[in-house]
Parts: structure tokens; C-alpha cells; sequence
């Protein structure tokens, strides 16, 4: 019923071309994902080759130690804790229900001038430690979204059920328990206290459940989730694609123009593959060339929206990985984004060689940022780029980040560039 709704409802559709063949092998295939050539598991974003290439080096590897590390150090830890639940936050949505996800805006701060405060005041690119209070829920989604990725790459490098079986109580616990689920929706992500109960921004808190999905993938070996259980999680996430697509808040993020209309785009679509809506992401993928790259990246490669924020590093990098993500899951439909370009040059490609541009100088990156000893996000760019492309030079500038950033868990997914 939902999937039929959604042909009718969503606004991000119009007529959808067949999903095209793909010839390059392992082969992405729609809501199948990866499935076919990596064992039954479902991914969309993690591919089988990667891991598989990074799996067979995991124990001798020097440069992955640090990243093995801190992901079996969190998996064991996750072991002993948990389980997380939107239902236990001190403070109640406005909707009464607290199956609804409540968090506030990270940037809004009481207003000094006020006695109580009250209405909040906006201080851009300053994090307001409130927001990650059990007064709200984003500090349990982040929490339970990194807990079930370790889980689950620990039971992928490992294969101790031990941690499938962790992930899996995680998982039912958030999305399935009728006492405990989360309803899905983010009608009330990113609050302001003192002037409004939710924001359309707030559907940018889901991006921690593209780590749940594809978490999901490595699970599908493992018993430790049943199939009816796997089919309501594909309900699950129909739903929030029918929300994302039909809510007042879900069109509102859906006609941002800045980074938080590409993380739509990425999330509706990550979420639809999963639900099995192969027809929505193929749509949302074939409009982000005219939808997105057109309006938001200029032709020298920048990102105009970002670079007018106080952290402008960050968000370019930031926006370039979502860009990314939608560019692997349009790979799955059939839709080229990798190698589009617009008649006048707007691109990936080039706004990924403006940000090359900045490798190993990103101290005299000549825009507002707070925080310029923050290379991870340039670091993602670089190697992921550079694999997209087959690009040793690329490579090459990501390998200048790699010691500073060898802990991240993207280098369990993703070995260093080799030509």
C-alpha cells in the first residue's frame, strides 16, 4: 500500500526511464544493492570489493590498525551497553508522543538579553552542548547509529555473532518494539525552543541512519534478525520515504538549496533503495543533475551556499560526500552522476578539484572556517574521489591526510588509493 501511495504522492517524481544495465562488475542492483556478489548482503554504499580487499588485509596491515582498533574498541564496548530508545528523553515533543524524535537545532543558543532566555538566538557554526542532552534524542542516534556500524564491520571482520546479535537488539529495539520504536518521522528534529517545535533542517538528523541501513547489509548473513523482522524494517523505512516525501517539513528541506537539499536527496534515496522504491531513487538521482548541480555549483567548482557559512571548509566537504552518496546509489538505478557534467562545466569532478586545489595548504583556505585543522572531511573527498575516477593524483592528496585521519572507520571501507 505505501509503495502503491508513493507512485502517486511523492513530489519528487515524474516519469521514470528503466533502470539502465550496469556493465562494470560487482554490479549494484537497485534495491538489491550489492547483494549478488557479496554473499546475500544488501549494501548500497559499502562495496563488496572494498571490504572484501580491506578483510584479507585487516591482520597485517599496519596503516588499518588504528581504524581496526577503535572499531572492535567500540564494538566490544557496545557490547556491554544499550540499548538506546527515543522514548526515555526527559522532555515530551509538542505532538505528546515520545515515539516522536525530538532534537534541537545545533546552533541556537538563550538569548542573553532575556530572563528565561527565551526564544533562542542563532550563533552560526557554534555547537550549543544542550542539544546533546537526554533532554533530547540526537545524542542516542548518533550513539546507536556508530554502535550498530562497529557491530556490525566487527562481525564482518570477525565473524563473532556476538556483535550481529548486539546489533540486531539495537536495531529491534529502535525501529520494531511497539514500546520503544521511534515513529518515523522528524517532525520535531532541530527545535528552537521559545519559536518552533521542529524544522525542516531537522530531516539532516537522519543522516545517521544511512549507517544503520547499510549496517544492515552486513547483517543479512546472520540469523540474528528474522525475516518478518527484516521486512517491517523495509516498512519502517517506506513510511519515512512517505513522510519525507509527502510532510510539510519534508518539502520544506526538499526545496532547500544548500547542502541540506543534497542531503535530502542522498537520504530519500538511500532509504527508498532500501524499501525497495528502485523508481524513487532512479528519479531523485536523474533530477540532482538539474535540481542541484546546476543551481549550487558554481563553475570554478565551489559551492556558493558553503562558502558563506562560518565553517565553509567543512561544509563543502561535507555537502561534496553526500553528493557522493547519491552518486554511488544512482550507480544502482542506472544514472551516471559521476561523470555528468553541464554545458558550461558544473560537476563532481570539478568542484572535487577545487577542494584538490586546497590539499596540503587547507590553513590558507581564503573563506570564513572556524576550525581549519579539521581535515577529515577533505580527506573523504580526496580518496573517495580518487577511486571514483581512477585518479593517482587525487590519491596522492588524500595520502597526505591518511595518518592524521587513520582511525576513521571510512578506512575500513575504503583501502588507500592504489592505481
Amino acid at each position: 500500500m505505501i509503495r502503491s501511495l508513493l507512485a502517486v504522492a511523492v513530489a519528487v517524481m515524474t516519469t521514470a526511464t528503466p533502470v539502465l544495465a550496469q556493465t562494470a562488475a560487482p554490479v549494484c542492483e537497485g534495491s538489491m544493492g550489492y547483494a549478488s556478489a557479496f554473499d546475500g548482503r544488501r549494501t548500497f554504499l559499502w562495496r563488496p570489493y572494498r571490504l572484501e580487499t580491506i578483510k584479507a588485509r585487516i591482520a597485517t596491515d599496519a596503516s588499518l590498525q588504528p581504524a581496526r582498533t577503535a572499531m572492535l574498541a567500540r564494538a566490544d564496548a557496545a557490547l556491554t551497553r544499550g540499548p538506546y530508545t527515543v522514548v526515555d528523553k526527559t522532555q515530551t515533543p509538542a505532538s505528546g508522543d515520545k515515539h516522536d524524535y525530538m532534537s534541537m537545532g545545533p546552533y541556537w543558543w538563550p538569548d542573553p538579553a532575556r530572563p528565561n532566555g527565551l526564544p533562542y538566538v542563532r550563533r552560526d557554526g557554534q555547537f550549543n552542548p544542550e542539544r546533546a542532552t537526554n533532554a533530547f534524542d540526537l545524542s542516542d542516534l548518533e550513539d546507536m547509529s556508530q554502535d550498530v556500524q562497529a557491530l556490525a564491520l566487527a562481525y564482518y571482520f570477525t565473524g563473532d555473532e556476538r556483535y550481529a546479535t548486539q546489533a540486531a537488539s539495537f536495531i529491534k529495539v529502535w525501529f520494531l518494539a511497539p514500546e520503544t520504536r521511534m515513529n518515523p518521522n522528524f517532525n520535531h528534529g532541530q527545535a528552537v525552543p521559545g519559536r518552533v517545535s521542529g524544522r525542516a533542517e531537522g530531516v539532516i538528523d537522519a543522516t545517521r541512519l544511512v549507517r544503520v541501513v547499510e549496517s544492515l547489509g552486513l547483517l543479512d548473513t546472520s540469523s540474528a534478525l528474522t525475516d518478518e523482522e527484516r521486512a517491517s524494517l523495509r516498512d519502517w523505512f517506506a513510511e519515512l520515504v512517505q513522510w519525507m516525501a509527502t510532510s510539510e517539513i519534508g518539502r520544506a528541506e526538499k526545496a532547500a538549496t544548500n547542502n541540506h537539499g543534497v542531503y535530502y536527496d542522498m537520504l530519500i534515496s538511500e532509504f527508498a533503495l532500501y524499501a525497495g522504491m528502485d523508481e524513487v531513487a532512479q528519479t531523485v538521482a536523474e533530477r540532482f543533475k538539474t535540481t542541484r548541480i546546476i543551481p549550487q555549483f558554481a563553475t570554478d567548482g565551489s559551492l556558493p551556499q558553503e562558502l558563506t557559512r562560518t565553517r565553509s571548509l567543512h561544509y563543502s566537504t561535507w555537502t561534496l560526500t553526500a553528493s557522493f552518496d547519491l552518486a554511488q546509489i544512482g550507480a544502482c538505478v542506472g544514472v551516471d552522476l559521476w561523470n555528468w557534467s553541464s554545458e558550461d562545466g558544473r560537476s563532481l569532478r570539478n568542484a572535487t578539484d577545487f577542494m584538490a586545489g586546497w590539499a596540503g595548504r587547507e590553513t590558507e583556505w581564503p573563506y570564513p572556517e572556524l576550525d581549519k585543522t579539521e581535515t577529515q572531511g577533505l580527506y573523504e573527498v580526496l580518496l573517495r574521489g580518487a577511486w571514483a575516477w581512477n585518479d593517482a593524483e587525487l590519491g596522492a592528496d588524500a595520502a597526505l591526510y591518511a595518518e592524521r585521519n587513520a582511525d576513521l572507520d571510512l578506512n575500513l571501507r575504503l583501502p588507500p588509493y592504489a592505481p
